[in-house]
């Protein structure tokens, strides 16, 4: 019998439910990797809704004497919808507050709705409710980048775009953890979801160089392109993705319940549950909760302030600046991974976060300071100052929120996964909301303040960490001491 190639004997080598679950890590990935691809533009198109336009002004002046002598005609003719200083109504002093009103819109939209996504989510098929998402996400996405082919300067119409925008991406995270969390288990769950979240950076990198493309020639398909990229891959979702293996007779990694547990009386149950839950042992889900509301704020900060930050300091185009940003991101993948090994490693998820969080305070003391030196520094503090702020935030909306949500004290319902994994992300919302608006408002008066800003946040995170550090130090083999165990019991 002739001997199998190698490439059949690797295929057999694993099991079906391995290749199962090999399918929806990567489905999942690309699925919400698709979300944060279309969140990047507006960061990529700042530079260029607002160009800066003293080095026209000061060629037209010396042009301009020139003409009243020989009578020639106007130095360069724009579009009917381009001013020299870029998009109206962003073509003006107030700019940078014009433009925080638009990151503001959308992340507060996406705050308030991430506490309502998970509630509605728990109560309809993942695969359903994830699509819907995908496909409205799209369709605004898009819309934003039609403003600028039907020439619309309408400041309100981008904001409600926007507002809406967010409010339908809030359909992603709960969606994509809680099938995760059905089908893989606690082992090593800090380096599964390690890898796993980083989608989050792909998708940034992603939207970047996407964006970046075309910014300056064409900066309506900046967002119509991942717009469309978003849109089919919610086809993608209604087709392929399997939100329990159960459904395709694959071992379960959750302890499964009759239909009748999981009714909308028992959920009601259920959440009471928590509460109950959390008067015992509270200080689980709140804390991780506000310390990553402060992870986020810095986080989302660099997100859509980033390349701004460096066409201002570096004096570098929307593209090029676009395209350096996206080496924040690279290091992020670095450190979610990082962390997640650490963490497993160790078995505590809250100490990990805090020691990344202690060093990323003097590093982005030092980034503000050595990126004005040359584009070689801001190089190396990009991709460090990447690992350290993207880590704690990976870790908790991952591994942590998978851990709380998956704890023996709520029996091993699936659906309180969806709820925790909200409660959690919707609280470090509000922070991706407050950071880019305290940017916007703190710029004017000098970059150096918003990296203030962000250092006093990467402070306020790690505090809220501090007892449970203290009690994952004081009880070795247990995350979080007596309170919320996240070791397999």
């Amino acid at each position: 019998m002739a001997r199998l190639p190698a490439g059949i004997r690797f295929i057999i080598s694993f099991s079906r439910d391995q290749w199962y679950r090999a399918f929806i890590f990567i489905l999942t990935f690309l699925l919400y990797a698709s979300f944060h691809l279309s969140r990047k533009p507006i960061s990529i198109v700042k530079g260029e809704l607002h160009k800066y336009c003293t080095a026209w002004d000061e060629a037209d002046v010396r042009f301009s004497s020139q003409n009243r002598k020989s009578g020639s005609a106007a130095p360069h003719q724009l579009p009917d919808n381009e001013t020299d200083c870029g998009w109206a109504p962003f073509d003006k002093n107030n700019y940078q507050q014009l433009l925080g009103a638009l990151d503001y819109s959308f992340l507060c939209a996406y705050a308030v709705g991430m506490y309502l996504s998970g509630i509605i989510g728990e109560r309809l098929p993942i695969r359903y409710y994830l699509t819907f998402g995908m496909l409205a996400s799209g369709a605004f996405t898009a819309l934003f980048g039609l403003g600028y082919f039907y020439n619309i300067h309408s400041f309100g119409f981008y904001v409600v775009t926007q507002v809406i925008n967010g409010l339908v991406q809030t359909t992603g995270w709960p969606s994509v953890v809680t099938c995760l969390g059905n089908w893989f288990g606690k082992g090593r769950r800090g380096l599964i979801m390690g890898v796993w979240n980083s989608h989050t950076s792909v998708g940034n990198i992603l939207g970047s160089l996407i964006a970046g493309y075309w910014v300056s020639t064409c900066w309506g398909l900046s967002f119509v392109v991942p717009g469309a990229i978003v849109a089919a891959m919610g086809i993608v979702c209604f087709l392929f993705l399997i939100e329990h293996p159960n459904d395709v007779r694959c071992s379960s990694t959750l302890v499964t319940h009759s239909k009748g547990y999981e009714n909308g009386t028992n959920r009601l149950r259920l959440q009471k549950q928590i509460l109950k839950s959390e008067k015992n042992k509270p200080l689980g889900v709140i804390e991780f909760s506000l310390c990553l509301l402060f992870a986020k704020l810095v986080s989302y900060t660099f997100l859509f302030w980033l390349p701004l930050y460096i066409t201002n300091v570096d004096h570098l185009d929307a593209k090029k600046a676009g395209e350096l940003s996206t080496l924040f991101d690279v290091g992020g993948i670095f450190g979610g991974i990082l962390a997640g090994v650490i963490s497993d490693r160790l078995e505590k998820r809250a100490s990990t976060c805090g020691l990344m969080l202690l060093l990323a305070a003097p590093t982005l003391y030092i980034f503000s300071t050595v990126s004005k030196m040359g584009l070689e520094a801001t190089i190396a503090m990009l991709l460090l100052s990447g690992a350290l702020v993207s880590g704690p935030y990976t870790l908790i909306t991952t591994a942590v929120s998978a851990d709380l949500g998956t704890h023996k004290s709520l029996k091993g319902n699936a659906h309180a996964l969806s709820t925790v994994t909200a409660i959690i992300d919707g609280t470090g919302s509000v922070g991706a909301a407050l950071g880019p608006l305290l940017a916007g408002l703190l710029s004017p008066s000098g970059w150096s303040n918003v990296f203030y800003m962000l250092m006093f946040a990467d402070a306020c995170a790690l505090l809220f960490l501090i007892r449970l550090i203290h009690k994952e130090l004081s009880c070795p083999g247990s995350a979080t001491g007596d309170q919320v165990p996240f070791k397999e019991q």
